[in-house]
């Protein structure tokens, strides 16, 4: 199992270009099962999640063909479904969270899917109820084994129809839209999720033939059709990696450009870090960080202690909600985190705790972060990372701190970033991969 050697106390300087978009990946991979032609899609971040996924496309039949690192082509003529209910299929899908949006594409184009349990990062309960009520709003029936851990969806056909999500999913929205592209009639979805991510799955399948309208909006409106074509696709930036590059610099006192942001995509993100006393300077599409010896936490207009929580799109995503916390370690001032959306993601902090950061965790959902102000350094400890966020965060805390800090569990990490230790080190950080003997 590999693990990171960090040396602290390195300010970095120079220009990183963030990764194709995690999440958008995930949602766009399983669009290709929805048309037998050729799908192109660019800007793929070679990460483990999307590469485990790309793996499992192919296990299902499906033609892959690499252009390069970050461009794949697919198509989806041979698709085997009853791979679902392999164990090889039950091991590969059940560490991939990404893996239950497979379920609307083929319930849409072949009237039946299988799913395990889908795993990914251990935050807390994350519920599959709005992705089965959708299907099921359409038609569909659903069936879960307990002894073979299956899900199962079968649909003789799907009719759209008007439903109200009682949460704006992500990825529940997008398993719904995949399975509404071709039902009969027209579907409406109500609380719909509209991050950037949903918009880009929807333009695409707009290309592909599909007829979505009220894209950007929580009110979707489907008209089915009866066949999708093959398009090409690019992924946008990933705002996450975004984020977590403004985090790094201003912890670091280091100087940072960020190329080619997409800005108008990040929606409130810019102004959260911005609250938090970091000086971010747009040019034209990238964003500079200078290196700054403080940065002060605003407070309300009334004076009271600054809040930053989580919230559905247009809100500050959750997944950016670790890295604000740990940003916060060196500030002026104090600060509630307030991790609505997830029971178990602020528990890595006992471990910037260990580091010398005052934080108080009032419970699983908040905790109070009492800024630094660079008066005292973090230390170096040994530490393993939790989730991919909290593993970077993790990062982004030893390489604030003095000394050698030592991550183990990394492979949380290289899930959602891209060659991480290589793009840093070249700005100047000391981050050693090694392997346990």
């Amino acid at each position: 199992m590999a693990f990171f050697e960090v040396i602290g106390g390195k300010r970095l300087k120079g220009k990183l270009v963030p990764q194709g978009a995690k999440n958008e990946a995930l949602q766009i991979l399983c669009a290709v099962l929805l048309t037998p032609e050729k799908v192109t899609v660019s800007n793929i971040p070679c990460i483990v999640d999307v590469l485990k996924l790309i793996e499992l496309l192919s296990d299902l039949g499906v033609k892959v063909s690499k252009i390069d690192n970050h461009t794949y082509t697919f198509e989806a003529q041979n698709v085997n479904i009853d791979y679902l209910i392999s164990d090889e299929f039950k091991k590969k899908g059940g560490s991939l969270r990404g893996s239950i949006m497979l379920m609307g594409p083929l319930l849409a184009r072949f009237g039946k899917a299988y799913m395990t349990k889908p795993g990914g990062d251990k935050i807390g309960r994350r519920r599959i109820d709005t992705h089965i009520y959708g299907f099921r709003e359409l038609g569909a029936k659903f069936e879960f084994n307990p002894d073979t851990n299956i899900y199962t969806v079968k649909a003789d056909k799907l009719v759209g129809k008007y439903m109200l999500l009682d949460e704006a999913s992500v990825t529940g929205t997008a398993n719904i839209i995949m399975a509404s592209v071709m039902a009969e009639g027209v579907t409406t979805i109500f609380n719909a999720a509209c991050e950037p991510y949903i918009r880009q799955l929807c333009g695409m399948l707009n290309r592909m033939g599909a007829k979505i309208s009220g894209i950007g909006s929580n009110l979707l409106t489907i008209e089915g059709v009866k066949y999708l074509k093959g398009t090409e696709h690019r992924l946008l930036p990933d705002m996450i990696e975004v984020g977590s590059f403004i985090g790094l610099a201003a912890l670091t006192q280091s100087d940072i450009t960020i190329k080619n942001v997409s800005y108008p995509d990040l929606g409130i993100i810019p102004e959260i870090f911005s609250r938090l006393g970091i000086k971010l300077v747009r040019k034209d599409d990238d964003i500079h960080i200078p290196p700054q010896e403080i940065y002060e936490i605003e407070t309300f207009l009334d004076g009271s202690v600054m809040t930053i929580s989580d919230a559905p799109w247009p809100g500050f995503t959750p997944d950016l909600i670790s890295i604000a916390l740990v940003t916060a370690v060196q500030a002026r001032g104090n600060v509630l985190i307030h991790q609505k959306m997830f029971e178990s993601r602020l528990f890595f902090v006992d471990k910037l705790i260990d580091m010398g950061a005052q934080i108080i965790l009032c419970d699983p959902h908040r905790a109070v972060v009492m800024g630094l102000a660079r008066k005292n350094h973090l230390k170096a400890i040994q530490m393993a990372s939790p989730d991919i966020r909290a593993g970077v965060a993790l990062l982004i805390a030893a390489l604030s701190a003095k000394g050698k800090s030592t991550i183990y569990n990394i492979n949380q990490i290289d899930r959602g970033y891209q060659f991480i230790d290589q793009r840093l080190n070249a700005l100047g950080a000391e981050i050693i991969r090694k392997d346990k003997p």
